[in-house]
């Protein structure tokens, strides 16, 4: 019998496990990542970012949030992470089909226009199915460089959905491992068949979060420091009113692009 305080801390444990794994082995493609954002961004370039499912969660955890600043475009369908529903109209069964079907990432990335700074960002834990793919084709079509985040464990046992037989991390230029086992959930539980806890999710938050201050680190030391969405707690009511204004204004004026195209081709 497993007794739920030795649930948790078997998660805990599991957890801490990935982190320190990340640290020890993904540090180098991190800073390559960063270096590849910073300059991006320091040449009004756009990072796009892109994922379905759970992995909208890094996209919307990447830009807008405190501590978080302009120069990454989310790119998110609801109709492949809107997952509150579960069953019904907009339901799961839906999103996962649809997510598997290919020429749906060509779409969306139809509705853009991409410049020569611009670079892409795709989350992914399995890096296997048709729209990720699609989307990772379409960017390096559009010559952008690719950064991947994936679950490298999790995408070799599992199989390729889309008609090239491309997973994510073939197709990027820059692969960051979320260093989660196959599966994802981390924490066994005796009697119960399957495991539970994902560990994507806090992957997914550790890495960004480490890059996205070794991106204001690298913008800093170019002489561009970034506008940083900072709370009231910190800087006070108005000056985190006039910061949230002047950072919104500054992402309206780089996402304007998107829909600008480039006479000079």
């Amino acid at each position: 019998m497993t007794e739920p305080l030795a649930a948790a801390q078997a998660y805990f444990a599991a957890a801490n496990s990935i982190a320190e794994r990340i640290q020890s082995t993904q540090m180098d493609a991190m800073l390559q990542a960063a270096d590849l954002c910073a300059n991006t961004i320091a040449n009004e370039g756009l990072v796009h970012l892109f994922g379905t499912g759970h992995s909208r969660i890094p996209v919307e955890e990447m830009f807008p949030r405190h501590g978080s600043f302009p120069g990454f475009h989310p790119i998110v369908e609801l109709s492949l992470t809107f997952h509150t529903q579960v069953v019904g109209a907009n339901g799961q069964r839906q999103a996962m089909f649809i997510e598997r079907m290919e020429g749906l990432g060509q779409m969306i990335l139809r509705n853009f226009v991409f410049h020569a700074h611009d670079c892409m960002m795709v989350f992914s834990v399995s890096g296997v199915n048709a729209t990720v793919i699609d989307v990772a084709l379409g960017a390096k079509e559009r010559n952008l460089p690719l950064i991947a985040l994936v679950s490298v464990d999790h995408s070799l046992a599992s199989t390729p959905k889309h008609s090239s037989g491309k997973r994510l991390s073939d197709i990027a230029d820059i692969t960051i491992d979320l260093c989660v086992p196959k599966g994802d959930a981390l924490v066994e539980i005796d009697g119960l068949e399957t495991p539970v806890g994902p560990g994507s999710t806090i992957a997914y938050g550790y890495i960004i979060n480490a890059m996205k201050s070794m991106i204001a680190a690298q913008l800093t030391n170019m002489g561009k420091p970034p506008l940083v969405l900072t709370s009231s707690v910190l800087i006070g009511s108005e000056k985190s009113a006039e910061l949230f204004d002047k950072t919104y204004d500054d992402y309206r004026r780089r996402v304007a692009q998107t829909f600008i195209e480039d006479e000079s081709k």
